[in-house]
């Protein structure tokens, strides 16, 4: 069994100051003098990093141990246990010759020969605090804002403080001048508190973030100077926000936890001024204390199967009120929130579980009730399950057909629910139109296990799923391009562009799915009805769905077009655009100059035929005059190839021979000459 004194996570700060988790292993100091992290899982190397004298490592809530090996290079490793934390702490201060009493080994930053020199005169001396008393408190000030420049000062105050218990007098002395309502020591304090959080220490932050502390810091910051009224962040956090347990927290520990980070979190997000004003080490600091208490709720949590059993018993039982069902989504809306801390594959674990103990079964209820609140949440949740496991969820979603009805299934609850959107901005419509482009992306099915898995869900999609998503196109008659029935409000046409957006994402990678679905439902015919439009934008989006598909120039597209003369409202709608030059005169010519380059020759064929006069009158650009150019060379060489096999006399340098009788001889030329004969029938 491997020592769990010395597990550890590894992390590293990555530019945007985030905490990335590198992985799970168990550290060593081996020789010479370094700190080693070989994963747990395949052995693997995560971490060689040499103890240097000059490196000032940190220690940080019992269990973490941070330091910086370069600039803009942080490291962290997070400790299961703390006795191994102690132990890892003692050797590194034995080897660069530091008291492991010490919460930092050395001092971080650099200062000017003046500033060293003042620090080493200073050395010897113990920092003295002032009485924590009112008439002190400019004076405390004035030593609290007079330390931050130096590192050296900063480290002497946090232990001055810590070793006298000064901040929980200070609090204390808060309450009283507040009881008393000396606005000018109120504004002071606010001044000491909030350069307290900015000597970045840690050990400064564990016990003003404390149980018997937070709210009493909170407080203090309250009373900004430059505020004529004092905040009501205290009444916020006390009577507006409620914490609720959806099911009872029988740890009280991980309770606490809870309690802390979300305060925390109001603290850095709320309360602090912005993030040009503050230090960036203060930031990384109080970011770091947040990051390492998600990660510790979220595995508390993951490891408690009894409450995570009970959570889902009550989301799926049909006996939950509603009320209680909108708290049981939300608190898994902010508990995968939370797991985003961990690194991937534990991140893949942790949705796995929750599928496993019934997550998606759940949603498709919760997505169902009219409550907007909870199926916001609902989706949220759906979209942290497709991001980080695709696969899980196609799993899930192919299972279904064989106890549910179409109309049930979970991806066409999605559909609907992107379709039904009320938000006037279609925000939700989007989100979950960026959800279903994920499940039917082939380019995360690209493992050699995922053939079947790609094969198997997109014959699912299209059999069971892709009428839904298409219904609001509306319905045509075959024998007619009018304008499909559907409201042509701003709000629909955004939805049908979304739609249309993604049915071209279909056309591009999915070949022989939507092929078959386009020419058996003529699709192309429904989405062509847009051109009609008045939103722009729409028929912009029709055409470009048109184009995706004559890109791939495949004769059966091809075939289609010309069979069911699906370029008539392209050329209406360019007609009726008139000498406008804009964004839809330019697409519709930029189509055509495709088809001519490209020398499709049996659109261009058709195109001729049909419209050259209707197009006789566009003369600004020389596309059409070139389409017709093509159709004239294509005509004059067909007939010269019909014309040989009419001509036996011209025919023996192509190949034919003379039987003995005279006769020219070759059957398989001949069949290509009646071939050559059909061909030019058909101009």
């Amino acid at each position: 069994m491997s020592d769990t004194r010395r597990r550890v996570k590894v992390y590293t700060l990555n530019e945007e100051r985030q905490w990335e988790d590198r992985g799970t292993g168990h550290v060593c100091c081996s020789e010479p003098d370094s700190l080693t992290v070989t994963g747990e899982a395949d052995g693997s190397l995560l971490l060689e990093s040499k103890i240097n004298p000059d490196t000032a490592y940190q220690k940080q809530q019992d269990t973490l141990i941070v330091w910086s090996e370069a600039e803009n290079y942080d490291l962290a490793l997070s400790f299961q246990e703390k006795a191994g934390c102690d132990e890892i702490w003692e050797k590194i201060c034995q080897v660069q010759g530091k008291d492991p009493s010490v919460e930092i080994t050395q001092d971080p930053g650099d200062e000017s020969e003046e500033e060293r020199l003042e620090d080493m005169l200073e050395s010897g001396h113990p920092l003295e605090l002032p009485p924590c008393e009112p008439g002190c408190l400019e004076e405390l000030e004035e030593l609290v804002m007079s330390v931050l420049p130096s590192p050296v000062r900063r480290e002497k105050l946090a232990l001055a403080l810590l070793s006298s218990g000064y901040i929980r007098k200070l609090l204390q002395l808060f309450r009283t001048i507040e009881e008393e309502g000396d606005r000018r020591g109120l504004q002071q304090l606010h001044q000491i508190v909030r350069g307290l959080l900015l000597l970045n220490k840690a050990t400064l932050l564990e016990v003003m973030f404390s149980d018997d502390c937070i709210m009493d810091v909170v407080g203090c910051l309250e009373y900004e100077p430059a505020l004529l009224q004092p905040k009501s962040h205290r009444q916020f956090l006390t009577e507006t926000a409620r914490f609720r347990e959806v099911i009872p927290i029988r740890d009280s520990e991980l309770r606490q936890k809870i309690h802390q980070t979300y305060r925390v979190q109001y603290i850095q997000d709320i309360i602090l001024p912005t993030h040009s004003v503050l230090e960036d080490n203060f930031l990384s600091t109080l970011s770091s204390f947040i990051f390492f208490n998600k990660v510790e709720i979220v595995s508390m949590l993951q490891e408690d199967e009894k409450f995570l059993t009970e959570v889902f018993a009550q989301l799926t039982d049909e006996a939950t009120e509603d009320s209680k069902r909108r708290e049981l989504v939300n608190f898994f809306k902010e508990f995968c929130a939370f797991s985003q801390t961990l690194q991937p594959q534990n991140r893949d674990a942790f949705f796995k579980t929750l599928a496993n103990l019934g997550i998606l079964p759940a949603l498709e209820i919760v997505m169902g009730m009219e409550d907007e609140q909870v199926k916001s949440a609902a989706m949220d949740i759906f979209s942290y399950l497709v991001e980080f496991s695709p696969s899980v969820v196609r799993e899930f979603i192919m299972q279904e057909p064989q106890q549910a009805d179409d109309d049930v299934l979970l991806i066409n609850v999605v559909i609907k629910q992107m379709i039904c959107d009320s938000d006037p901005e279609l925000g939700g419509a989007v989100q979950l139109m960026g959800l279903l482009r994920t499940l039917m992306d082939p380019e995360n099915m690209l493992a050699p296990a995922s053939k079947a898995e790609k094969s198997e869900f997109l014959s699912f999609f299209y059999k069971y799923c892709m009428h839904v998503l298409t219904a609001p196109l509306g319905s045509v008659k075959t024998s007619s391009l009018s304008v499909c029935c559907v409201s042509d409000n701003f709000q629909t046409a955004q939805l049908l562009a979304l739609i249309l957006e993604l049915l071209t994402f279909c056309v591009e990678h999915h070949t022989y799915h939507i092929k078959s679905y386009i020419m058996t439902r003529d699709l192309l015919r429904r989405v062509l009805t847009l051109m009609n439009s008045r939103h722009s934008f729409l028929a912009l989006c029709a055409l470009r769905f048109m184009r995706r598909i004559i890109g791939l120039k495949d004769e059966y597209y091809n075939r289609y077009i010309v069979k069911g003369n699906l370029f008539e409202p392209v050329i209406n709608a360019l007609l009726d655009n008139g000498t406008r030059y804009n964004l839809l005169n330019s697409a519709i010519i930029e189509l055509f100059e495709f088809i001519r380059v490209e020398d499709i020759r049996s659109l261009i064929a058709h195109i001729v035929d049909n419209f050259s006069t209707a197009l006789e009158s566009i003369e600004y650009v020389q596309t059409f005059k070139g389409l017709k150019g093509r159709y004239e060379q294509e005509k004059q060489r067909q007939s010269r190839g019909f014309s040989r096999c009419l001509h036996p006399e011209t025919l023996t340098d192509a190949g034919f021979t003379h039987t003995p009788s005279g006769d020219l001889f070759k059957p398989t030329e001949m069949l290509e000459c009646r071939h050559i004969n059909i061909r030019v029938s058909m101009f």
